[in-house]
Order: C-alpha cells, then structure tokens, then sequence
C-alpha cells in the first residue's frame, strides 16, 4: 500500500505505542470508519477484528451516539468538575450505580483505563490509611496479568512475562502469583494473604478474561474463590473490567458470573461504545465511607482535568442506552459460539496450541508468534484488520458485526494461520 504524502510528512514527528520505530513497517493509513469497517487511505474497506482495542462494541460512527455528541457540543463541551456538577455527569453516575452489582455506588471519573487503575489502588491504599492501619500498601496480581502502562499499573502487571518487565527495579514490588485454578493455588494464595495481610491493601484481578497478558481465560470458580479468600482475610478486591465490562464475555460485567461484588471496580473501553476518551473507579458503600470525616486529609486527592468530560458523559449515556434497548448480551453469546465453530480447524495445525472463545473474544494461542509482519499484511489482504502480539492471535470485534462479516473474519483467521503454520521457521 503505498504511503499518503500525510503519512511520509508526518511519521517523521510520531511516537507509536509498542513499536520498535526503528524496525517498524509504517503503520496502516486510516481515512474513515463504518459500522465495523476501517476505510484505508488506498479505499480498502477493512473488517476491523479489534474494535480499536475492545472498545467501539457498537461499531463506529453509531448514530445515536453521534446525534448524543453533537447536541451536548452545543451546550457545554467541557468544564471542570472541581467544585462543579453538571448533569450529564451526575445521571451517569447514577445509571452505572443501577447497572453494577452490588452496592458499587460511589463513582470516580477518569479519562483512561490506567489512570482508572492508579486512582482504584490509591483508594485501596487510602482506605486503610484512613481507618489507621498503616502499612497496608502491596497488592497481589496474577501472572499474566495487565492492567495499563502508567507507573503504579505497571506495577501489578506480569513481572516476568509482561510488557514492562524491562523496568524491574524502578517499579513498586507487589505481589504477583498464579491465580487459583486448583486446590495447591488456591492454597498459596491462602497463605500469602494470610502471612502478608498486614501489608496488602487489595487483590487485583482482571476476571474471567485476562487481555494483554495473552488472552488468557479462567472459569468463574476462580472469580469467586479470590473473593472468598479476600473476605478471610479482610483484603479489598479489586476488579478490572476495563476490557470485560459492557458485554465482551457475554454478561454486561465479567464478575457477574461468578455472582461476585468486588470492593472497587474500574470501567473504560466500551463505557462510551469506543467514542470518547473515559473511564470510571467505582468503590461500594464502605470503601466510600472510609473517607468521610471532618479531617481533610482522608479525602481522595485526585482529579483528572478533563475527569467527567460532557461530551464523553453524553457518549456514555448513548452507549448504555444501546445495550438496553437492543440485544447486545445475546449478540456477544452468538459470537462466541460462531467463533468456537469457525476457529476449530486450526487446533490441529503445527504451532498452534489452543483455540479458544469467550463472549466476543476469540483466540488462536500459538508456540512462537513467528513472522509478525507477514502476519498483519496477510490479513489486511484477506480483508481484515488483525493485530496478534505475544503468542496470541485473536479477535475481539463489535458486538454488531453481522454474521456473515464474522465468517469473513474467521475464515481469514484460518486461512492465513494455516499458511503461517505451513512456513514453519
């Protein structure tokens, strides 16, 4: 595909995220978007297999987002939220409470997923402080864990496997381990909560569907027996959602399969169906009254600029009002089985060592992710918009994407995981 003239003059002045900038091919040029297609520079009109990471679960350009946008753009684009209210912000609030489980009533908002993560973990770590038991600052992650690239985030993620391995040293120790999926590691995690409950303020967790760790799945016992122990020895949960929540594994929230309510929930991704920049913390009841009193010091000391921007409030708005009034859930559920049955040819090719589905998530894991830039090329000339990394790949597309453009994706998927399979080494 040759490069726009755009492209040329402005590559020279980017800074690309998880690109070696000096090995990298140019990145594909993007001119437009349409339900669940990407317009490219040279008019190709791709499927988009990611929905721009997780997000855009309602494909793009929605119009009853569009239209939610554009009116509040008349009114009030954005203002500050210190000392301010404004109504878009406060009905959101109020409607994500209604929708999580649980008590989680009380809600912070952000602007991303990593900062939605600092801001659940300086809440845990406040949450103790202010009921005076100091020390409790260490978390507990499990391998293959990601939960965002900002310091503190970076510092519950894998520390072995992980992307951020190469800043062991300059990040914060935590605690990481495998997650309890039999009776030695659930035993394990017993002990290093008991023997360290002094020092932990919360387990983190992304359930059901670990995502950049490698796309891996745990059942919903799992969920549940990490907030069993947590409750033992009186630890806060945390649940990452930020690439589960709204649908993607076939319940509006990950933790609802496994009938749990964590202590803080972070939101993001398809929160605003993949249009504006957001992101929500949410804390149940008692992590919130922990930071009532008349000393000042035990308020939350947080505030992003454009935290509860209008126009990604009105988003929000849009998109919750989508999941409600068309079949969203079911969509996702149907996904998940035309995958499993679509995907199944290549559990049987060299290299590949699972296949895997669930909601709208489909992964093919592989031995060794070999030739990565024929790999992307050679999907974008089936038709398709796919990014493996690690030894994944997979998809994660809108939850609109009609069946037949979803066989297109799957029979892509096959076709070119069998001609990789195929060139061996």
């Amino acid at each position: 595909m040759p490069a726009p003239q755009w492209q040329l003059d402005g590559y020279r002045h980017i800074w690309m995220p998880y690109t070696q900038m000096q090995t990298a091919p140019l990145p594909v040029p993007v001119v437009g978007t349409d339900g669940v297609r990407l317009i490219l520079a040279d008019g190709r009109r791709v499927i988009d297999g990611l929905a721009s990471w997780w997000s855009a679960c309602h494909g793009y350009r929605h119009p009853h987002i569009e239209a939610a946008v554009a009116r509040q753009l008349q009114t009030m684009p954005h203002v500050m939220f210190g000392g301010i209210n404004h109504e878009p912000a406060l009905r959101l609030a109020q409607r994500l409470a209604a929708l999580l489980p649980g008590d989680l009533n009380r809600v912070f908002f952000s602007e991303s997923g990593s900062v939605s993560v600092e801001v659940a973990m300086k809440m845990a770590a406040q949450y103790w402080l202010n009921r005076g038991e100091c020390g409790r600052t260490k978390f507990v992650s499990f391998l293959h864990a990601y939960h965002g690239d900002t310091i503190t985030a970076m510092s519950v993620c894998d520390p072995v496997n992980g992307m951020h391995a190469h800043f062991r040293g300059f990040l914060p120790v935590q605690f990481n381990t495998h997650l309890p999926l039999d009776e030695e590691s659930t035993a394990a995690l017993d002990r290093l909560l008991g023997e360290h409950r002094h020092e932990i303020a919360a387990v983190m967790l992304e359930p059901i569907v670990q995502g950049a760790g490698g796309m891996r799945f745990h059942p919903p016992e799992t969920v549940a027996t990490i907030r069993r122990l947590c409750h033992r020895h009186e630890v806060l949960m945390i649940a990452d959602e930020i690439a589960t929540g709204f649908g993607r594994t076939g319940t509006m929230f990950a933790c609802e399969q496994a009938d749990v309510v964590p202590d803080i929930m972070t939101v993001s991704k398809a929160l605003t169906g993949g249009t504006m920049p957001m992101a929500a913390t949410v804390a149940t009841d008692r992590v919130f009254e922990a930071f009532l009193s008349d000393d000042p010091a035990h308020a939350l000391m947080h505030g992003p600029t454009f935290m509860a921007n209008p126009l990604a409030c009105a988003a929000a708005h849009a998109s919750l009002d989508l999941f409600e009034h068309e079949p969203r859930l079911e969509q996702a559920r149907a996904i998940e089985a035309a995958i499993a049955e679509q995907l199944a040819p290549c559990r049987s090719l060299p290299g590949v060592v699972d296949v895997r589905s669930k909601g709208a998530v489909g992964v093919i894991q592989v031995d060794k992710l070999r030739h990565l830039n024929w790999l992307r090329e050679r999907f974008l000339e089936e038709g398709v918009w796919i990014r493996p990394f690690g030894d994944a790949i997979y998809v994660t597309p809108s939850l609109v994407i009609s069946p037949e453009d979803l066989r297109t994706l799957c029979a892509a998927m096959v076709t070119v995981v069998t001609q990789w399979s195929e060139r061996g080494e």
